[in-house]
């Protein structure tokens, strides 16, 4: 078919059965935004306030489908604006393909309006990046980035179009890519490190299992929850974890890491056998690497050869998707109850209940705690809402405390730890899961780094329910200004404006309390609001989130206040 390389690019979603983009036009991506102009009925775009609102918007959109996200934007500042959403998608795997427009082929290198060389830019913090200029490229290109967004360990790809490619007509003629030549992104499974595997596991009398986000990302729950029921294996989750298994599941020990629970940090230096299922051993989880289970033998379930032996040395590594390792390991691992080891970790939590959780869920007097916040939300949606958060104490203790019940249910930046994220990523989220419940739990701070984008809330229509917590301080950067720099609260203390007045000018209805005894109506009546909702919880200002992993500490040295 004769057509623009303008018109193939909506020709391609279609193909790739993308029905929702995101995006915000300029200059030199107005053709394609022309050429969509034809394809409304087939893709859906959502308009933002930013760029960078537009690929968080599709990082919570991929997160909660398990599809690729869309976004476009145009060259220069456009498509630097998304750099922020890239490396965020890059370091917790999310599948995008970042579409931006370039200056017209002969312009490139003369510094014309809005260039920029976005391939250089943008390479380190990509899979795969490619500059189109002849619009003979294009299906080939966009298939291609389809193919490794989401093949393997995902992640983003960046497709630059410049805009003489765009106008130029060829014979259109789309292939979906099924592989390509020296990339291999499902390393074939070798059984014999499986039956080592499962060997070790066999020996082991304190398993201890750590899983993260690989397991919701090869689809592998189900083999999960196989798995740890089979030998009685306690199992702790990593941040981006969270929800791969239910947190009622009686072998579920809580979330490691720096604001983890005190029993799997203080254990993994006891576990014989480390069992490391879909994570990276990212610092926030290890803490101090050369105190970090020494004692264990450790075994590394990863799809990504560069994780194996990058921060901890494994003693068996098994390479493959994470489905097909778990169905292999299954029939070899034996029944065993490991019930003296598993009272251990019912032991320390409850030290953790007796002085932290229970004054974090249920405290009587003072200000109202973000943890008693996050209890009113799980007692009124029985833990089938999607959680999504920003970054900073309300994001740590949100992920402590909420319950999930579902697969895909928590969403929130882990490895950059990008602030301004929640409030774009809940709206695509919420695109995404019309049917569920979307909860965006955002602190003061990170609410107007991207605040914006209750404009985008507001012209979709969608119903987000906003939770801030509002301490008036950049809470956790206070925290470590009050525990290790005596006090000096520098540059963290906030003046912040209404923001249930900005929010009804935005047409979204809001209510701001303080007082603990209009808590649980208030929660109520933000989830029975049809529509968008903001609710201004304002929160103790000098609250901690406890327990704690200092920097350069081991996991085991974990504070409790």
């Amino acid at each position: 078919m004769r057509t623009s390389g303008a018109d193939a690019v909506p020709r391609s979603f279609i193909a790739e059965d993308v029905d929702l983009i995101f995006g915000y036009p300029g200059g030199a991506i107005m053709p394609v935004y022309d050429a969509l102009y034809h394809y409304q009925e087939q893709v859906k775009h959502v308009l933002t306030r930013h760029e960078q609102g537009a690929i968080h918007a599709a990082q919570g959109y991929a997160r909660v489908t398990g599809k690729v996200g869309v976004v476009l934007a145009t060259s220069g500042p456009g498509a630097t604006n998304l750099i922020t959403g890239i490396a965020d998608a890059m370091i917790d795997s999310t599948p995008l393909v970042c579409i931006t427009g370039q200056v017209g082929s002969q312009l490139l290198g003369t510094d014309a309006f809005q260039e920029i060389d976005i391939i250089s830019i943008s390479m380190p913090a990509t899979k795969w990046n490619y500059q189109v200029t002849k619009a003979e490229q294009l299906p080939e290109a966009l298939s291609r980035a389809f193919y490794i967004a989401r093949s393997g360990r995902p992640g983003p790809v960046l497709i630059d179009i410049t805009k003489d490619a765009q106008f130029e007509m060829f014979d259109f003629a789309y292939r979906k890519c099924k592989q390509i030549r020296s990339y291999t992104p499902v390393p074939t499974l070798n059984l014999n490190r499986v039956e080592e595997a499962a060997d070790l596991i066999n020996s082991a009398k304190k398993p201890l299992v750590v899983f993260g986000q690989g397991v919701i990302l090869g689809n592998a729950e189900k083999e999960f929850k196989q798995l740890i029921e089979r030998a009685n294996l306690p199992a702790a989750s990593t941040l981006l974890g969270l929800s791969a298994l239910p947190s009622d599941h009686p072998l579920y020990v809580g979330m490691l890491g720096m604001h983890g629970n005190y029993a799997p940090n203080v254990l993994t230096n006891e576990c014989d056998v480390l069992i490391a299922v879909g994570m990276r051993f990212d610092d926030r989880v290890t803490g101090d690497l050369s105190r970090y289970a020494k004692q264990a033998k450790v075994i590394h379930f990863d799809i990504d050869p560069a994780e194996i032996n990058k921060n901890v040395q494994a003693d068996v590594a098994v390479l493959g998707d994470c489905k097909e390792s778990l169905q292999a390991l299954i029939p070899l691992v034996y029944e065993r109850s490991h019930q003296s080891w598993l009272q251990e970790f019912e032991a320390l939590k409850g030290v953790e209940q007796t002085k932290v959780i229970e004054q974090d869920l249920k405290p009587t007097s003072g200000p109202i705690s973000m943890g008693e916040v996050i209890y009113q939300v799980n007692v009124q949606t029985d833990g089938h809402a999607v959680l999504v958060t920003d970054v900073g104490q309300h994001q740590m203790v949100a992920s402590r405390y909420t319950q999930f019940k579902q697969s895909k249910s928590n969403i929130t930046s882990g490895g950059l730890g990008t602030m301004g994220f929640c409030l774009p990523a809940a709206l695509g989220a919420k695109l995404g899961a019309p049917e569920r419940e979307v909860i965006a739990v955002i602190g003061d701070g990170g609410f107007q780094m991207t605040i914006q984008e209750l404009g985008a809330i507001f012209q979709t229509k969608v119903a987000v329910k906003i939770i801030i917590l509002n301490n008036s301080f950049l809470g956790m950067v206070r925290q470590w200004q009050q525990l290790f720099f005596d006090k000096r609260y520098s540059s963290t203390e906030m003046e912040n404006p209404d923001f249930v007045a900005i929010a009804k000018g935005y047409g979204i209805e809001g209510e701001s309390i303080s007082e603990r005894e209009n808590l649980p109506a208030a929660v109520s009546e933000m989830l029975q609001h049809d529509g968008s909702y903001l609710l201004e919880v304002h929160v103790g200002q000098e609250d901690n989130v406890f327990p704690m992993v200092p920097t350069g500490a081991s996991v085991s040295e974990i504070r409790l206040e």
